[in-house]
């Protein structure tokens, strides 16, 4: 008896099924056989875009084709983390996720496009450290100078950054919060116009990162006032960290990791996340982001879920006693 159009279409969709595992895990195990595309959610020529370039290279090295990156920038890493969300979920494409698009974006503003849910990490790549700086002629000789000025009178005392709710106006926020002192923010669009009106002394301190403050610091246009990690810098063995300085729990990095769309497949995480660590060991590699002004963190992705678990329960909480909030 011949089998109706109904069956023949059922029994050829119960033949798909039971392929359609043995064919994925051979998609797999061919992978990855194209070209990849790295979303960055900043502009080319920033910190972020560095260090992106440089692993890429490295890592395209270990998977045996080009990685490609895809700067996205735009209200504060919305756009690329968006666009990362909605790619497709097969390991070509991968995103710089940080803490801005991970912990900082989720509690200020009340609607996001996308979910740090949406994404599965890699393992973590590399931070930038920050410092509290002034411009060589400023009357803030120590950090604890410019906070005891603050106290004094908060509305004589303001601080750049290069936007609202990133790490360096964060980090900011966190110390006045720990060190008990009210200042005038003045946000910028980008750290360049932030370092400048610093240099000119039109506002006299901001945090910035290493990368940006190094050949100013170097150059002695600006001098670091305090650095705000658990222990000094090797670049800058003088400078004191704020615990040193009697505010402790000051501990910010702008940091960075890689991600992946969160339905990826596990073999294809895996083989990532082996190339990544392969490329970070990477003599060169170091070098490159350590001249740079980056420290380079390896972690595997049980570690910066970790990480990402403690920095939002930090931030969060932080957030809210300020009263911070941002709209799209």
């Amino acid at each position: 008896m011949k089998a109706q159009p109904g069956r023949r279409a059922a029994i050829s969709l119960a033949l798909l099924g039971s392929l359609g595992a043995p064919f994925m895990a051979l998609a797999q195990a061919g992978y990855p056989n194209r070209p990849i595309t790295w979303i960055v959610a900043y502009p080319a020529g920033g910190g972020s875009d560095f260090l992106a370039r440089t692993v890429a290279n490295s890592l395209g090295r270990q998977l045996g084709q080009p990685v490609v990156i895809d700067n996205r920038p735009g209200a504060a890493t919305i756009v690329g983390a968006q666009a990362a969300a909605r790619a497709p979920a097969d390991g070509y494409t991968v995103f710089t996720a940080d803490n801005g698009s991970l912990v900082f974006n989720p509690a200020l503003y009340s609607k996001l496009p996308y979910k740090p849910g949406d994404f599965a990490p890699i393992g973590l790549m590399a931070r930038f450290p920050l410092l509290l700086v002034t411009t060589a002629a400023s009357n803030y000789a120590t950090g604890k100078a410019m906070i005891d000025a603050a106290r004094a009178d908060p509305a004589k005392v303001s601080y750049a950054s290069p936007g609202a709710g990133g790490p360096h106006h964060l980090a900011m926020e966190l110390l006045k919060s720990r060190a008990g002192f009210e200042a005038q923010h003045v946000p910028y669009k980008g750290a360049a116009p932030a370092v400048q009106d610093v240099l000119s002394g039109q506002v006299p301190v901001m945090m910035l990162d290493t990368a940006s403050a190094l050949p100013h610091l170097k150059s002695g246009r600006l001098r670091a006032l305090a650095v705000a990690s658990a222990r000094r810098l090797a670049q800058f063995p003088d400078v004191p960290t704020f615990e040193e300085l009697g505010y402790p729990g000051v501990e910010v990095y702008a940091w960075q990791g890689l991600m992946v769309p969160a339905a990826t497949p596990a073999p294809v995480r895996q083989r990532l996340a082996d190339a990544l660590q392969k490329a970070l060991a990477d003599a060169e590699v170091r070098k490159s982001l350590t001249d740079f002004g980056l420290e380079v963190t390896p972690g595997d992705a049980a570690q910066m879920a970790g990480y990402i678990a403690s920095e939002t329960k930090l931030w969060h909480a932080l957030i809210r006693e300020r009263g911070i909030k941002l709209e799209n």
